[in-house]
């Protein structure tokens, strides 16, 4: 059975950076775009990275996102990653990393906190 085991997160000051990994067993890692979402505190799940399967030659990032966000991965440790800068209060979240493959096949993390406060 598949699945993902995140780590890091935490709080971060405003202006701070954190770094989420996420280590993915037990399916076809390299197959899967790969994606971060996040869920704010009563709000809804919206994806904040996208990689696509294979190299990850393929990147997305929300405009919002663009320039402070880098999502990468390395195939061979089965790992997704995504680096964060410039954080700011709106930036907290509880943040899901997600494997979803054409077929329906897909795969979550369990959710990791950042807040961001002073």
């Amino acid at each position: 059975q598949g699945q993902f085991v995140e780590s890091g997160g935490g709080w971060v000051q405003p202006g701070g950076s954190a770094s989420l990994s996420c280590a993915g067993s037990g399916f076809a890692f390299s197959e899967f775009p790969m994606r971060w979402y996040r869920q704010p505190p009563g709000g809804g799940r919206e994806v904040v990275a996208e990689m696509s399967a294979g190299g990850g030659e393929m990147t997305y990032y929300p405009d919002a996102m663009k320039g402070r966000f880098t999502i990468s991965r390395d195939n061979a440790a089965k790992m997704v990653y995504l680096q964060m800068k410039s954080l700011n209060p709106d930036d907290t979240a509880v943040y899901y990393c997600n494997a979803r493959a054409l077929s329906g096949s897909e795969y979550w993390g369990q959710g990791i906190q950042v807040i961001v406060s002073s």
